[in-house]
């Protein structure tokens, strides 16, 4: 199983930037039926999503439908859940566990959450843990921000904490940063990541394809990362608990599997 680091947006009811989408270079490219999408162009977007995935395709393919509690939500899922080319449904604003166990009774297949409201982020673990269907959880952070009322990017970062050990507890994989919203702001992109990294977030959305590079410079280990980890690795392989390297640094079991982790990441290869 692959570390997916990039997740490309693209909006449903423009297929041909889908179909470039899909060459871009991104882990998982996520056709969005929900707020890309004007409400005129709801009915076209769900069709066209529809037949552009009605074979398999060559990156996994996620789509994120419409609002769980609206009325779209159920012809989405219908078009479009149980189709070759889908790998995965994205589901917005999610509040409840009870939501999460309502779409995997109605579609197979892999579910990832995007909690958006303060109730969302308060129900994190709980909806972490609804069903084994839920590959995922993350923020969808402009909602968020708008729903606590929050100016200032560091107010956020309670929620972000909380929702990654929630997946965490939960035996998820750590969340993707949200969108960074300003297309050309790439050294603001580049700080940003490097700030979702150390909260412990793996990866990022992202909105257009420049964006992509930056990401998964960002959230790939630095040489000096891995040759920490290999020299780790290595003293681990020929004594058993705890020891200091020659440099002075302690090691134990939890330091190694950290560096095993850092080991994989660089060939984008999860060991489970």
């Amino acid at each position: 199983m692959t570390f997916p680091l990039t997740w490309l947006y693209v909006p449903g009811d423009r297929p041909h930037v889908v179909a470039k989408a899909l060459s871009c270079g991104a882990d998982v490219v996520v056709i969005d039926l929900e707020d890309a999408v004007a409400p005129d162009r709801k009915e076209y977007a769900r069709a066209a999503t529809a037949d552009l995935l009605s074979e398999g395709r060559p990156v996994p393919v996620h789509v994120r439908i419409n609002a769980l509690d609206g009325p779209l939500a159920a012809a989405d899922l219908q078009a479009v859940a149980e189709l070759p080319g889908v790998s995965g449904l994205r589901l917005p604003k999610v509040t409840s566990p009870a939501q999460i166990t309502g779409i995997a009774e109605k579609a197979r297949g892999p579910l990832y959450a995007l909690l958006e409201t303060a109730l969302g982020v308060e129900h994190a673990f709980a909806i972490a843990g609804a069903h084994p269907s839920l590959r995922g959880i993350s923020l969808g952070e402009a909602d968020l921000r708008a729903d606590l009322g929050i100016r200032e990017d560091a107010g956020l970062d309670w929620s972000r904490s909380r929702v990654i050990v929630a997946a965490r507890a939960a035996g998820l994989p750590p969340p993707p940063q949200s969108v960074h919203p300003d297309t050309r702001d790439l050294e603001g992109l580049a700080a940003s990541c490097a700030h979702g990294r150390t909260l412990g977030f793996l990866g990022r959305a992202a909105i257009h394809p420049r964006q992509l590079p930056i990401i998964e410079r960002a959230y790939l280990p630095t040489q000096r990362e891995l040759e920490e980890a290999e020299t780790i690795v290595k003293a681990a392989a020929t004594e058993q608990g705890a020891q200091a390297l020659p440099d002075g640094r302690f090691i134990d079991a939890a330091v190694v599997a950290t560096a095993q982790r850092t080991l994989s990441l660089a060939r984008r290869i999860q060991v489970c």
